[in-house]
């Protein structure tokens, strides 16, 4: 069936707003736990399949120096060596800033995780991980959005945040999410804050019309964002721009937290890992962008407060990269990748895992990295432990999911 221009305009007016609002649940309040605080959800997609291999590197292992002559990083105790987590694996030394979390135990990884599927696409790979539904290509929604589903009352449009300027298919679906712009351009009006416009558009889109309702939803959603980050951008620039970046958007989320209690879920894709060529080792091309990761999770944490206590981050991508390095002094699509979880309520200081080693007979199609964490075991037993989900919920999240928390046992219960 064919668009009407009409139904046309008023969506992209819905999206100008700067907010994806499809329709209003029937569910609602954060969930809580035993004190009243609201528990929430943040997670970081690393898009392009960062190599979990030189973020968490198991430097125990010998066939890892053997695989990567010019790449590896060095062990814990040597110049540009990895920072010594439990005598056998070693956190990449640019990710310092989140060495305090780890010796305060808020900060764990799962290793040899990810998706069971095969697929060394980006695109694949990504919207299977995004939908939760590996190998299925017909999933209508994203896993966060049907987490939205099971948490109880009445949903505000605000309860889940999107940092960027398009919808990500993790938070798709019927549950309105609001959509902000990342980076310096945050902080910019759009074209419907010109006052002219906007009245325009609020006279054309007054009616009780589903998509009508969707575009005056969108504007007070929006509004209501920007006017929480309006005092606190203010203060921190102090007359100069903000320079774009994750550690920026980390410290508006948790400004925005403080100023609101009930934000739930939020998500973050940053971009650039694909390293096939002049990857680098503690220098160079990962170790630049691990840096602003790092700086923004720190930056996070710190922002929080107290709320961290109540707080989860997760960080995946969509897999991981080729044990051996290549000519190229890069590395290719991979399979088996590390997660990244941190908060209050993990029970941290530990990597996680059934670890399967880097012996050629261990490799998955002999090049990669197997997978024995499958990465929704992970993320249910977070649901479980910290959200408060029960078995009926986690099998709508993940439909026919082969779910196994035995390599993550305890994981959320801290």
């Amino acid at each position: 069936m064919r668009m009407k221009r009409r139904d046309f305009l008023k969506l992209s007016a819905a999206g100008a707003a700067g907010l994806t609002l499809v329709s209003v649940g029937a569910h609602g309040w954060a969930a809580q736990n035993r004190s009243g605080a609201t528990q929430r959800l943040v997670v970081v997609f690393l898009r392009g399949a960062v190599d979990g291999l030189n973020v968490v590197v198991p430097y125990g292992d010998a066939a890892y120096y053997e695989m990567r002559p010019t790449i590896a990083i060095a062990r814990p105790g040597t110049e540009g060596g990895a920072l010594g987590l439990d005598g056998h694996f070693g956190l990449h030394p640019a990710l310092s800033p989140l060495m305090p979390m780890w010796k305060e135990h808020s900060l764990a990884f799962i290793h040899a995780s990810g998706s069971p599927d095969e697929t060394r696409s980006h695109f694949d790979a990504q919207d299977y991980m995004e939908s939760g539904t590996p190998g299925i290509k017909s999933t209508v929604d994203g896993w966060m959005n049907r987490l939205l589903a099971e948490l109880p009352g009445p949903r505000r449009s605000t309860d889940a945040v999107n940092f960027g300027p398009v919808m990500p298919r993790i938070l798709s679906g019927k549950i309105d999410v609001a959509s902000v712009a990342s980076g310096r351009a945050a902080g910019k009006p759009m074209v419907l804050d010109r006052p002219v416009v906007e009245a325009a558009f609020d006279s054309m889109y007054a009616g009780t019309d589903n998509l009508s309702r969707a575009y005056r939803e969108g504007q007070t959603a929006r509004k209501q964002i920007m006017t929480d980050l309006k005092q606190e951008m203010m203060a921190a620039d102090n007359g100069a721009p903000s320079p774009a970046g994750f550690p920026d958007d980390t410290a508006r989320l948790a400004d925005l937290i403080r100023k609101d209690a009930n934000v739930e879920l939020a998500f973050f894709g940053l971009g650039g890992w694909d390293t096939h060529v002049n990857q680098g080792s503690a220098k160079g091309q990962l170790a630049n962008h691990l840096t602003q990761l790092a700086e923004g999770l720190a930056a996070l944490r710190t922002g929080l407060g107290d709320s961290w206590r109540d707080t989860v981050v997760i960080v995946m991508s969509e897999f991981g990269r080729t044990a051996h390095e290549n000519g190229n002094g890069g590395t290719d699509h991979g399979h088996g990748n590390v997660m990244w979880v941190m908060g209050g309520p993990i029970a941290g200081g530990k990597v996680y895992g059934r670890w399967p080693g880097l012996d050629e007979e261990e490799l998955h199609e002999g090049r990669d990295l197997a997978v024995t964490t499958d990465f929704r075991s992970t993320i249910a037993a977070i649901l479980v432990d910290h959200m408060g989900l029960g078995a009926a919920s986690i099998a709508r999240v993940f439909p026919d999911a082969p779910l196994d928390g035995t390599n993550v046992k305890g994981l959320a219960s801290a």
